[in-house]
C-alpha cells in the first residue's frame, strides 16, 4: 500500500480538518520563525503550548497548535497497521500540511518552520517530515517515531536538505519502542536530515530539562 501524502484540494475531507488551530507568540507577520506543536493522545492544542514558555530565544516565533477530533490523532498504538488508524492518520498529516500552506501565504517559508510533537504528536510530525521531505527549520520529536506496523524504508523518498532533527526519548518508554526511535533516526538520515537522538536511561513518558535545552540550542539560529 502506498503512503499517503497531502493533497492541495481544498475539500480534503476528515475528523481533523475543522478543528481549532490555537496560536501564541508573535503574529506571523512579525515573526523570524514559526513552530507547529502536536500534542499528543487525550491532551489538547493548549497545553502543547505550554511548552513554548519554557523556550528561552530572542528569535520572534509564531507558534501554532492544532486541536486532534476528540483529543486523538489516531485510535490505536502508532505500530499498529497504518490502515487501523485511519482516516485519523491522513487527516492529522493533511490538518499539518494546512498550516504549513497557510504560514507560507504569511511570508514564512518551510526553512523556517519548526515541527515539534510529543508522543502521539510527535510521531505524526516525524511521518509527515518523513513523507513529505523538504528542507525544514527543524523537526523535535519527543517521545516518538514513525508510525507502522513496520518501517518499510524503500516507500519513503526524496531530500530533507540536512534539516536538523532531534529524537528524544525514554529507553525504557511503555508507549514507544527504542527500536523504533533508532528505525525513525535511520530512515530520516537516509532522507538527508541532520539527526541528533537521545535515549535517557529509565526516563518515563515525559519531556525532560535536557530536552528543553537541546530545543533553545536548536532555536538559536
Amino acid at each position: 500500500m502506498s503512503l499517503f501524502r497531502v493533497t492541495e484540494d481544498t475539500n480534503f475531507e476528515g475528523p481533523h480538518q475543522n478543528t481549532l488551530v490555537a496560536e501564541t507568540g508573535v503574529p506571523s507577520s512579525e515573526a523570524d520563525y514559526a513552530m507547529i506543536m502536536i500534542h499528543g493522545r487525550g491532551a489538547s492544542a493548549p497545553s502543547i503550548l505550554d511548552l513554548s514558555s519554557a523556550f528561552e530565544t530572542d528569535k520572534k516565533i509564531t507558534y501554532r497548535a492544532p486541536q486532534a477530533n476528540g483529543h486523538t490523532w489516531y485510535p490505536y498504538s502508532f505500530m499498529a497497521p497504518t490502515d487501523r488508524n485511519e482516516p485519523g492518520l491522513s487527516s492529522g498529516l493533511q490538518k499539518i500540511h494546512d498550516i504549513i500552506e497557510e504560514l507560507e501565504s504569511d511570508g514564512i517559508s518551510k526553512d523556517r518552520i519548526f515541527l515539534l510533537g510529543f508522543s502521539q504528536g510527535a510521531c505524526l510530525a516525524s511521518e509527515f517530515i518523513a513523507r513529505h521531505p523538504a528542507k525544514y527549520a527543524g523537526l523535535i520529536a519527543l517521545s516518538g517515531g514513525v508510525i507502522g506496523e513496520s518501517v518499510d524504508f524503500d516507500q519513503y523518498t526524496g531530500d530533507l536538505q540536512k534539516t536538523p532533527a532531534f529524537l528524544g526519548c525514554s529507553d525504557v518508554d511503555p508507549h514507544i519502542p527504542k527500536e523504533r526511535v533508532n528505525e525513525t533516526e535511520e530512515l530520516l538520515k537516509q532522507l538527508g536530515a541532520d539527526v541528533t537522538k537521545k535515549l535517557y536511561p529509565g526516563m518515563g513518558h515525559l519531556v525532560n530539562e535536557d530536552e528543553i535545552k537541546h530545543i533553545q540550542g536548536m532555536l538559536k539560529l
